[in-house]
């Protein structure tokens, strides 16, 4: 099911979604028309001590109903990876990668071994 999304977007093109809601530090639920998936913050890691401050700041800065562009990667276990960035609109002046954020606010670390490719800049 999660292969559709990759299928119809390829790696690096670009889509807009919804968060329906955020799941974890690293962990969106995202919807596009009629579909609900789950979407991993790609090239991004959270250490466990970190995962409640990351969760909090991820549901501040991107509170169900913002609208986000996926820049899928790939998939792991059913999840696609992929990066993550705001769009601007009305209450969301700020477009942020929300990866990279996560990293500038020392809730996260990029990954070592990450496809540099990517995990560049978007």
């Amino acid at each position: 099911m999660l292969l559709l999304p990759l299928a119809l977007l390829g790696p690096g093109a670009a889509a807009a979604a919804e968060v329906l809601q955020v799941r974890s530090g690293t962990l969106l639920q995202v919807g596009d028309s009629n579909r609900s998936y789950a979407v991993a913050l790609a090239c991004v890691a959270v250490e466990a001590e970190q995962e409640e401050a990351a969760t909090h700041w991820l549901r501040d800065r991107a509170p169900r109903g913002t609208r986000v562009n996926l820049r899928p990667v790939g998939q792991r276990d059913g999840v696609l990876l992929a990066r993550v960035r705001t769009l601007a609109d009305r209450s969301h002046q700020v477009v942020l990668d929300l990866g990279d954020d996560l990293v500038a606010q020392g809730l996260a670390q990029h990954l070592i071994d990450a496809d540099p490719q990517a995990c560049g800049t978007p």
